[in-house]
């Protein structure tokens, strides 16, 4: 068995490389075990990284020492392969798929639990052949985290400054667009403010969106948030962001399902994970391929205390030929 360590030196507020370094050098003294650490130096290099260490053919530990994207990369670079486990040792400002464990997401930052963990395995989605961990969307919040790059550019204008620039500029330009969306093969066009595929539950730094996403299920929780105007998008939005979607049927519905299709006329902003891609028509859809997941000794998700209805692809069909 190896160990491979990624870290990601721009991960975070500053370079944590300096102090994560001598830990893992301290933790893996005396195992007899091979590793490796590695920084990475470009985008999807951590993708790169597990497939050439995977390449020779022993059982492949990863720690990915990051963000939700290095993580992101790393899970696309090992879905599917049997021999390799990746897990997260969080040094991003979000680091929000482990929230989904809940209590037990407090534990992923020791280091020593992660060395000594089990593994789960877990589904992926998969977004135009690239696939992902955690939650993708297209609409309002993929559009104003695209311009927060944007307005970072400008002299003297903070993060938060940014943030602010982007939501007011979108507001400005609207909150919902024309798509033609097809849900497992049913037909669901229309005007929708976002569309949002679950695997994990947290994303954007503490939005949950879909508190009962079970990332083992085979399947992808679907939102389909529907027309909002700027007079009713802080009270969806306050839903939206602590999971109570289902107490607005008005505006939100719930999917479970398998593959999400969606052609929006024009290139728009696609979520992956918190990377912007431009695309004029995508598909999220359950991955074929799984992933080994490390998770300390005894740790899981949480299981949602209450689980409100859902709305299958049956219900869905009722409706579309009412």
């Amino acid at each position: 068995m190896k160990h491979l360590f990624i870290i990601n030196p721009k991960a975070g507020k500053y370079n944590r490389a300096g102090e994560i370094i001598p830990l893992i050098q301290r933790l893996m003294e005396g195992r007899n075990e091979p590793y490796q650490t590695v920084l990475t130096e470009y985008p999807m290099h951590a993708s790169a990284l597990v497939r050439r260490y995977a390449s020779e053919g022993d059982f492949l530990r990863v720690y990915v020492c990051g963000g939700d994207g290095t993580l992101n990369e790393a899970s696309h670079g090992a879905a599917g392969l049997k021999n390799v486990a990746v897990t997260h040792y969080p040094c991003g400002t979000g680091n929000d798929f482990i929230k989904l464990f809940g209590k037990d997401s407090a534990r992923f930052s020791d280091l020593g639990e992660l060395i000594a963990g089990d593994v789960k395995q877990i589904d992926l989605i998969e977004c135009n052949g690239r696939r992902c961990i955690n939650i993708c969307s297209i609409g309002f919040d993929a559009r104003i985290a695209a311009f927060v790059a944007r307005f970072k550019h400008i002299p003297f204008i903070s993060g938060k400054g940014a943030y602010n620039l982007s939501l007011l500029y979108n507001l400005f330009k609207g909150l919902y667009r024309p798509y033609k969306v097809t849900i497992d093969g049913i037909s669901r066009d229309g005007r929708y403010t976002m569309l949002v595929a679950c695997n994990g539950r947290y994303y954007g730094g503490g939005f949950n969106p879909v508190p009962e996403a079970m990332p083992d299920d085979g399947l992808i929780d679907f939102l389909l948030v529907g027309p909002v105007t700027p007079l009713t998008v802080a009270r969806v939005v306050k839903k939206y962001q602590n999971g109570q979607h289902a107490s607005l049927p008005e505006y939100i519905t719930w999917v479970r399902g398998h593959r999400l299709d969606i052609s929006c006329g024009s290139e728009c902003p696609v979520n992956i994970d918190g990377e912007i891609v431009n695309a004029r028509s995508v598909n999220f859809s359950v991955s074929d391929k799984k992933l080994n997941f490390i998770v300390p000794k005894g740790a899981t998700w949480e299981t949602p205390d209450h689980i409100t209805p859902i709305y299958f692809a049956e219900k869905l069909n009722c409706a579309a030929s009412d």
